[in-house]
């Protein structure tokens, strides 16, 4: 079975090692540049990054966050689907191979190669972009084009938590191959069910997975970055690299408040800052703080590998019970 089961895997795992060799060969060479960079420029490292480095930044942070659904997709999706159009299924299971250990074979050797590729990938990448992010967590300048590694946009492209999103993705392939028994559509319901969880989880789950910070802080102290018409939209409030989970304009009295229009026609930033601490306004904010993110990056990796496990015994049970 062992045997079987990589001859029918090895053109796809293949194809994906190679891609990824061929990134850590790029990050290899680029890598101990930016190092040196960072080491002589310190917080002042983005006004001499080049673009080639800003495009590798890109590619890098793009490939950790493609490779799960990527796997999810063509690994996992025609695992078992393959198998069910072509009925070769049944040839093993009259071969004194039992259901348990054809699907265990099928799913070890297969999600064994599924976390090894994310964590090559996430490994290179999160090596790569140290320089970039420390720079940003101490506040930097000229970071605009970069966001903090606990930032959403940057969280999934980091550390461990590619290695759950891929076990899951992987996963997830194999169970609605399993329920839909058809391949290009377990591929693209697999894509469709990856995209809903990975919007869903940033927005409603993630912020509650480590104890986030409220702050109510006075002008003075949170420099109004962005006033829109009725509020300040964002400040800066001395806590680089940290994720801004909510931000509100209080009043005097602590309730949220609605600026007066003259307040959005101050002649800067600074004047804006001044008259709205003499007005007593305020802003609320709510945050993550930079020293959070392994908490959050451990957490969130064991819940995607439990949903993995939850859909491991799932599939299990309808292969042993409902399929024929």
């Amino acid at each position: 079975m062992i045997w079987l089961t990589w001859r029918q895997f090895r053109t796809q795992a293949t194809v994906v090692y190679l891609a990824l060799a061929a990134l850590a060969a790029l990050l290899a060479v680029t890598g101990p540049q930016l190092a040196d960079l960072h080491a002589r420029a310190g917080d002042n490292l983005f006004g001499r990054i080049t673009s080639a480095d800003r495009s590798v930044y890109y590619l890098g942070l793009a490939v950790v966050l493609l490779v799960p659904a990527v796997i999810g997709m063509f690994w996992g999706a025609p695992l078992i689907t393959r198998e069910l159009e072509t009925g070769t299924y049944r040839l093993a299971w009259n071969q004194s191979v039992t259901r348990t250990c054809w699907l265990a074979t099928k799913l070890v050797l297969t999600g064994v190669a599924t976390m090894a590729a994310a964590a090559l990938a996430t490994l290179a990448v999160t090596w790569w972009s140290g320089p970039i992010d420390q720079a940003v967590n101490s506040g930097g300048t000229g970071a605009d084009p970069f966001y903090p590694r606990i930032d959403p946009l940057v969280f999934g492209g980091r550390g461990i938590v590619p290695i759950g999103y891929a076990a899951f993705a992987f996963i997830l392939g194999v169970t609605l191959g399993v329920l839909i028994r058809r391949t290009v559509p377990a591929m693209a319901a697999t894509l469709a069910a990856y995209a809903v969880v990975q919007i869903a989880v940033p927005h409603w789950i993630r912020p509650h997975l480590a104890t986030s910070v409220d702050a109510t802080l006075s002008f003075a102290e949170a420099k109004p970055v962005n006033i829109g018409i009725d509020a300040v939209r964002e400040v800066d409030f001395g806590k680089p690299g940290a994720w801004i989970l909510s931000q509100q304009t209080v009043d005097v009295s602590g309730q949220p408040a609605a600026l007066p229009p003259s307040f959005t026609e101050c002649a800067s930033m600074s004047d804006c800052a001044s008259a709205l601490t003499r007005a007593g306004y305020r802003q609320r904010v709510t945050y993550q703080p930079a020293g959070n993110f392994w908490t959050l990056q451990w957490a969130e990796t064991g819940l995607y590998l439990g949903l993995a496990l939850a859909l491991t015994g799932f599939c299990a049970w309808w292969i042993r019970r409902r399929l024929s």
